[in-house]
């Protein structure tokens, strides 16, 4: 029985395809776009800068293991 276990082929490990700090560091570099833009007067390209940027801190915010789906829920 042991020697069927040892066959079973190993279960492939589950990586993000973007992984937090990828999801950080591309965030950084467009807050500073969005500041380079601000200085040059485009506002309206830092602010899309600015909202690109927010939306990979949340990104970033939701790798890995959600703690709610941890929890079980008292019977």
């Amino acid at each position: 029985m042991a020697a069927a276990a040892s066959r079973r082929p190993a279960a492939p490990e589950q990586r993000p395809a973007v992984d937090r700090s990828e999801w950080q560091a591309k965030a950084q570099t467009l807050e500073l776009e969005a500041q380079q833009a601000a200085e040059e007067g485009d506002i309206e390209r830092s602010a899309q800068k600015i909202l690109a940027a927010l939306d990979c801190e949340r990104r970033a915010g939701s790798v890995g293991p959600q703690v709610l789906q941890l929890i079980k829920p008292r019977a």
